[in-house]
């Protein structure tokens, strides 16, 4: 494997694991509530980011194709990072975002929007794996607000929009356990 990508899914194993926490953090009869009537519950953060990550992969799935009918060779060097500005934004929970309609929570209940979120964690390092030794680098969609981004950085993307949210969970919990 590239050492690029062994990183990116280090990266992304580290998020996982930060959300499983905060999620841990949160009873399990109060994940499906929301703590305000204008937030969402965690049950509702997990189902976007699977939301988030479905939509990602099946955009690179697109854009691997194309890739690979345009016979990109073996990766050479460090491929870039996502740019700290975009990862100082992501991290930067004082401003708060609407996310685009798409990417809404339905309403699943946690344990679904968990499986959910894992089937689609999967289904994107699967598409990264297959299409490792390939110039990942250069498989480049554009974000509305961030920019031109490698599937190198869609994957830190994620990572980060992922913890993000796990601080979001934590924020969760807190706000349940000031009403105890």
């Amino acid at each position: 494997m590239h050492p690029s990508l062994a990183e990116a899914f280090a990266r992304l194993d580290r998020s996982r694991a930060g959300l499983r926490a905060a999620v841990d953090s949160v009873s399990d009869h109060l994940r499906d509530q929301s703590p305000e009537s204008d937030r969402w519950s965690v049950a509702g953060v997990l189902e976007h980011l699977a939301l988030v990550d479905e939509r990602f992969t099946a955009i690179l799935v697109n854009k691997i194709a194309e890739a690979r009918a345009a016979d990109l060779r073996q990766e050479q060097g460090s491929p870039a990072r996502l740019p700290p500005h975009v990862a100082a934004m992501l991290a930067d929970r004082t401003e708060r975002r609407q996310a685009p309609e798409p990417v809404h929570p339905s309403g699943s209940p946690c344990g679904a929007a968990w499986e959910r979120a894992e089937a689609a964690r999967a289904a994107f390092r699967v598409l990264l794996g297959g299409a490792d030794g390939r110039i990942l680098s250069r498989v480049i969609h554009e974000h509305p607000r961030f920019g031109a981004l490698s599937a190198y950085q869609w994957a830190d993307f994620l990572a980060a929009h992922e913890s993000r949210h796990a601080e979001q969970i934590r924020e969760i919990a807190a706000q349940f356990d000031a009403r105890a």
